[in-house]
């Protein structure tokens, strides 16, 4: 893996060799990758892996048209092939008046903001098996946990580079950790099992080993003898593990790509209350140890943070520059790639700020609801905003959390849902996409 200077200048000579070789325009991106991978299962080592391993890629446009090609061959033979190669595609392929870089008067030009991405740590195999090993034995020695599935630790570190024809060249490091255990309670048909992880951008971040472990096996244990809930209307309670998903569903209907292809079920609401007021949903791309904070997006573009949502009001579309020359529109800073093929969409550290009252006060006045603390399945219509999940969690009775229950259906519509969410004062940034504990007023449950 080469560090971030060399990894400048490697992409910086292919876009020279691209122009030379007849391309109008290019851009080249390289990713290089080192991760070490420990796993436990019943007190001993079950695994350790070590993966390394470096692509580049590179666009290239003649006119209007444009080929992707990418390699993991850094050798100088290798790279010459790929330009000759890349060009020549680019020659025979169909005209696309919206491809092209990113406007140059939009690049990031003068010092790269800090994010705080890279803690320089290496830890070794054996700190990552104790870690592992501290994960599991803590779970198991919760009561009720007969089995485990295992537990892990990892450590890796990433270095990405951009360079593109209209002078920009730079590169960023980022480093991660993570620590999971999954285990099992009860016997037979009976069995549950659970999970819990936490991941971090620096290892002094990442949480007590023992902590996810307890979490894991409390979590697999009140799982056991679940019920069943009759169908109807009800309140619904997203536990945080999950209710970050709908901020998810969010993001995929605001991006450029889907309003142009006018795919999505907020094709209309721009500048609009799509949920009430007071609520904010934030992306910051530039919080220090996020986990996908970055300096500039896969364009170049400086990186900012925005209100998605302010004060319930959808303030605009997320847009690389394909989307937003369709659309008539500028690039927002939010593109992303890979090494091969134009690039997408994403948000970053995406939240939904907290509200005002307690989970405990979410929930108080909730005669009969459901908790969900695990989703199942991909129901959901983008182009209708259609929402139907298979789901597990607890039954809310007077107010206080009850028996668990597995097997239902919860079903709404996106929009409904974004309008009735309340959210609770619990907001914890521990993932990429964080939200607290949510409420949602009548959605439709089908018990089992």
């Amino acid at each position: 893996m080469l560090n971030i200077a060399d990894a400048e200048s490697r992409t910086a000579d292919l876009i020279a060799a691209a122009r030379k070789a007849g391309a109008d325009a290019a851009d080249a991106l390289y990713a290089g990758s080192g991760s070490t991978q420990v796993s436990i299962r019943l007190g001993a080592l079950e695994d350790v892996e070590r993966s390394e391993g470096e692509e580049i890629g590179l666009r290239v446009f003649v006119g209007s048209r444009s080929a992707s090609v990418s390699s993991s061959d850094l050798s100088a033979e290798a790279l010459s092939a790929l330009v000759e190669r890349a060009v020549a595609m680019a020659r025979e392929a169909p005209e696309d008046q919206w491809a092209g870089l990113a406007p140059e008067d939009r690049l990031l030009r003068g010092d790269a903001p800090g994010v705080d991405g890279d803690d320089g740590a290496d830890p070794s195999p054996a700190e990552l098996r104790e870690r592992a090993l501290a994960a599991e034995d803590a779970a198991r020695a919760v009561s009720g946990v007969t089995n485990s599935e295992g537990a892990g630790a990892t450590a890796s570190r990433s270095v990405i580079a951009l360079a593109t024809s209209t002078g920009f060249a730079r590169g960023y490091a980022t480093t991660g950790y993570g620590c999971s255990a999954s285990v099992i309670a009860g016997e037979g048909g009976a069995m549950q099992r659970d999970y819990a992880y936490h991941s971090s951008r620096h290892f002094a971040d990442l949480e007590d080993a023992t902590a996810i472990g307890i979490r894991a096996g409390d979590r697999a244990v009140k799982r056991l003898n679940p019920g069943k809930l009759s169908s109807g209307a009800l309140p619904v309670v997203y536990d945080p593990r999950v209710s970050s998903g709908l901020l998810g569903h969010l993001i995929g209907a605001i991006t450029g790509a889907a309003i142009a292809r006018k795919t999505s079920f907020l094709l209309d609401a721009l500048e609009t209350e799509v949920f009430a007021k007071g609520i904010t949903v934030r992306d910051d791309p530039l919080r220090p140890r996020g986990l996908r904070s970055k300096p500039f997006d896969g364009e170049g573009l400086p990186t900012a943070a925005r209100d998605i949502i302010a004060d319930g009001v959808l303030t605009g579309w997320l847009m690389d520059s394909a989307s937003a020359r369709q659309l008539g529109l500028q690039p927002t800073g939010h593109a992303t790639r890979g090494v091969g093929g134009p690039p997408g969409t994403s948000a970053t550290n995406l939240y939904l700020s907290a509200g005002t009252l307690s989970p405990g006060e979410l929930i108080a006045d909730i005669k009969l609801g459901v908790y969900v603390t695990e989703l199942i399945g991909q129901g959901v219509n983008g182009v209708t905003g259609d929402y139907s999940r298979g789901a597990s969690g607890f039954v809310i009775r007077d107010g206080q959390i009850a028996e668990p229950v597995a097997e239902i259906t919860v079903a709404g519509n996106l929009r409904d849902m974004f309008r009735q969410l309340v959210p609770a004062s619990d907001l914890e940034f521990r993932r990429a996409i964080d939200a607290p504990t949510i409420r949602i007023e009548g959605m439709m449950v089908a018990g089992a």
